[in-house]
């Protein structure tokens, strides 16, 4: 029997960085993870390598459609330069 709450939905992000691409990455990541609780997301978790040229993410959201906020809010999309450049 159900307690009608939906499960969450939960993503696993893989990057893999050049050497030269890890503090635009970084950069990049400080400006757009903030984002997250407002479209009612979490960074479950973040792993990395210990040089940065690999790294997990584990986030989930509330719905859907809080994820689709996630990625077409327009303030992510003004650092989506730094997330090519690395």
């Amino acid at each position: 029997m159900g307690l009608g709450i939906a499960p969450r939905q939960t993503f696993v992000l893989i990057a893999r960085l050049p050497m030269d691409g890890v503090a635009t990455f970084q950069a990049y990541e400080a400006a757009v993870l903030p984002l997250l609780s407002e479209c009612d997301g979490l960074l479950e978790r973040r792993l990395r390598n210990a040089d940065g040229t690999i790294e997990v993410h584990i986030v989930s959201f509330d719905t859907e459609q809080s994820f689709q906020r996630f990625k077409s809010d327009p303030r992510r999309a003004a650092f989506a330069h730094l997330m090519e450049r690395s």
